[in-house]
């Protein structure tokens, strides 16, 4: 994944930072296997195996993502303090090498570029797997190792007009118009957003926030104190029940971090799996199930989303 990104964020949007673009990867990830489906020489596609890093392999949102979607099987190395992946060439090969010696496969598509491949691709061949090698159009010159290009069976580049449509970069001019243009008029009820959500600047602008520098203990301490205390149903007015939303809002930004978060952004929709964990987690702390109080689920969300603004400005820093 770390190739796919890097390489289509650079062609497309001229974006060295993973934090200067979003990425739609199911969908991403669909146009991959339809693809493939039409290049396998012998059979169906067995499954897509999408190997990333997350700080101590904790997963990010993205990659919780991904990991419920069919016929896709997340793998996770480290990443170090320094942004750089630990662990990932060695599962490449582990799985590669299973795969052929099991004769699970006969054909094994590679969407990567770095020399490190060379050996798993070596692994494949020698039990007998076909190794058709993919990768990204560069905006100059070649993004592969000429070694690994050589290894490959065949060899595929990707036009940018490809990945266009999952890629956008956060923060740009045309994104922000469609947002302010979207955002709700004092007193005014609008219909679905065509252009995008409004943006947090827009929606939340007259508020503010404050940055505090605390200690970790210190940041837990308020995060309990700041746990809402319900203790019966008829307690859990909408105030209540938008405060608990905040809540876990608060507790994720801490556990998961801000770049996890952040990944959220502009919203308001969360993708399905982070929806359910945000519910499930508002019902612990309620202490009963939202499951027939379809009011009460939009309430924690408008909580939810209160806390992140609060936390975030329209493209995406602290304020």
């Amino acid at each position: 994944m770390g190739y796919l990104y890097a390489a289509a964020a650079e062609v497309l949007l001229g974006a060295t930072s993973r934090r200067e673009y979003k990425v739609d990867a199911e969908k991403l990830i669909g146009t991959l296997i339809a693809r493939a489906a039409e290049r396998l020489m012998d059979g169906e596609l067995l499954r897509v195996y999408w190997f990333d890093a997350a700080r101590d392999r904790v997963p990010t949102v993205d990659q919780r993502v991904i990991a419920q979607m069919d016929y896709v099987k997340v793998r996770l190395g480290n990443l170090n303090s320094r942004g750089q992946q630990k662990g990932v060439d060695a599962m490449i090969r582990a799985d590669l090498e299973q795969l052929a010696r099991h004769r699970a496969i006969n054909e094994a598509i590679l969407l990567a570029g770095d020399e490190d491949m060379v050996p798993a691709v070596e692994i494949a061949q020698a039990y007998g797997v076909r190794v058709h090698l993919w990768g990204v159009e560069p905006p100059y010159g070649t993004n592969q190792a000429e070694r690994l290009v050589w290894e490959a069976d065949t060899v595929e580049i990707l036009p940018a007009d490809f990945c266009r449509a999952h890629f956008t970069k956060i923060g740009t001019a045309a994104a922000g118009a469609a947002r302010v243009a979207a955002a709700p008029q004092p007193g005014e009820v609008l219909p679905e957003p065509t252009l995008g959500p409004p943006s947090p600047a827009s929606v939340f602008g007259a508020r503010h926030s404050v940055a505090v520098t605390m200690s970790a203990a210190d940041a837990w301490e308020n995060l309990e104190r700041a746990k809402p205390r319900l203790t019966t149903k008829e307690a859990a007015d909408r105030a209540a029940i938008e405060e608990t939303g905040e809540y876990v809002a608060h507790k994720w930004i801490l556990t998961r971090g801000q770049d996890n978060i952040r990944d959220l952004l502009p919203g308001p929709t969360l993708p399905t799996v982070i929806d359910k964990e945000l519910l499930v987690e508002a019902e612990k702390t309620l202490g009963y199930s939202l499951r027939d109080l379809p009011e009460a689920r939009i309430w924690v969300r408008d909580g939810f989303w209160d806390r992140v603004y609060r936390e975030f400005d329209h493209d995406g820093k602290p304020w």
